[in-house]
């Protein structure tokens, strides 16, 4: 359950990242966007551009999430 859960937030934030940074794209041609990411070049990092960004994002957001938690186990 809670792999699923965080497996979950990845690919929200996934999916908001693509469509707040590329909304024209996927309003005016969704699939030429979709197929063109794997000629992408975005930052030397091609392809998985996506996937790294997310997990950094993902990991900015852990932070606090942990440090809340701990703080929530320390008052129980």
């Amino acid at each position: 359950m809670f792999m699923k859960k965080e497996f979950l937030i990845i690919v929200s934030i996934l999916f908001i990242l693509t469509i707040t940074v590329h909304y024209k794209e996927f309003l005016e041609y969704p699939f030429e966007q979709i197929t063109a990411l794997a000629t992408s070049g975005a930052y030397g990092l091609g392809a998985l551009h996506p996937i790294i960004f997310s997990l950094i994002i993902y990991l900015l957001l852990w932070v606090p999430r942990l440090v809340i938690k701990l703080f929530r186990k320390k008052s129980q």
